[in-house]
């Protein structure tokens, strides 16, 4: 296969072939991205909390 000829198959699928998401479709989609990276860091810091101070009881058992 020529490289030209890829590139222009590669060209003709992405204009013609494929559906892209309108302008509101990727709003909500970035919306539920941000609401669920910020629902995931809320619960590794919760961990991480309840990790720190299980910790620290636990040395201070032996110090």
């Amino acid at each position: 296969m020529k490289i030209q000829s890829y590139f222009s198959e590669a060209y003709t699928e992405l204009v013609h072939k494929v559906t892209w998401p309108t302008w509101k479709e990727l709003q909500n989609s970035a919306v539920v991205v941000m609401v669920a990276s910020l629902i995931i860091a809320l619960f590794i810091f919760l961990i991480d909390l309840v990790f720190e101070n299980a910790m620290k009881f636990i040395y201070s058992l032996f110090y």
